[in-house]
């Protein structure tokens, strides 16, 4: 039931898909009224299908990659969800519910059963790992949502050729002060969950974990992040510059999380 649930969630995302290529083609009046419905309705078959699977197999279960990516996209339709009641508007779906969907369709995919190692380390360690960094990384998506935004919204005032949707957005000191915050509350999370992950990879494989990819891009993700604060907090980035840092280091968060899938230390499927 909990893969029936999902499987549903991802059909009612895949409305809220098409509604955001009608909009990047000016085209998304109408569709808006009825996608924005759907992924809420969405997100509620999504949240039970998690619930449902950690009662029935226990919270381990939900350490997969696979369940991760399904926990990812659902607090980026919290996020989506929160700006939607906050600003009354639904552009940022443009950027936003084509990850949704994407992520749901590959978890709805290829899930499958999984058992974690003995060691009583991972059920706790492993956990608050997970949880610590999907929220970080939903932050983080967020605050480059608003740094594709502000590009965007910029870019087509200053032609003087704004479309639709983007006429509907916050200004852009708003858009931009969102992705601030967004990154203030995502970094610290984020470096959380990757002090909890170094301890659990320094149990596996001693201070060799430091030589495995998905940490090395991870620490190359979480120095770009922290080098997007000191600008803002030290030479006042803001704007284009932070937008653009904001989307290179996005670029970096991709192939961190793209590492899960080359990564020893991050198998932890029982043989």
């Amino acid at each position: 039931m909990p893969l029936l649930w999902l499987r549903i969630a991802t059909v009612l995302y895949a409305v809220g898909l098409i509604h955001a290529i009608l909009m990047l083609r000016q085209r998304g009046e109408r569709s808006g009224k009825v996608a924005v419905p759907a992924v809420m309705l969405g997100m509620v078959f999504h949240f039970v299908s998690l619930a449902e699977t950690a009662a029935l197999f226990g919270y381990s279960e939900l350490l997969t990659i696979r369940h991760a990516e399904s926990a990812l996209a659902l607090l980026i339709a919290l996020c989506f969800a929160a700006i939607f009641l906050r600003y009354k508007t639904a552009s940022p779906a443009a950027f936003i519910f084509p990850l949704i969907f994407l992520l749901t369709f590959a978890s709805a995919i290829s899930q499958h059963a999984v058992g974690l190692r003995s060691s009583p380390i991972y059920g706790g360690w492993i956990f608050f790992h997970v949880c610590t960094l999907i929220f970080g990384y939903a932050m983080l998506f967020l605050s480059f949502v608003c740094s594709l935004l502000y590009l965007v919204v910029s870019r087509q005032l200053k032609l003087k050729q704004t479309s639709n949707w983007a006429a509907r957005m916050p200004a852009l000191q708003e858009i931009d002060e969102l992705g601030y915050r967004s990154l203030v509350i995502g970094f610290p999370f984020m470096t959380i969950g990757l002090l909890a992950g170094s301890v659990v990879a320094a149990e596996l494989a001693g201070t060799d974990f430091i030589f495995d990819p998905k940490v090395l891009l991870s620490l190359a993700m979480w120095g770009v992040y922290l080098l997007l604060l000191y600008t803002r907090w030290s030479a006042g980035w803001r704007g284009r510059k932070a937008a653009y840092l904001a989307s290179f280091a996005f670029v970096v968060a991709v192939c961190a999380w793209g590492a899960n899938y080359v990564s020893k230390l991050h198998r932890f499927v029982a043989p």
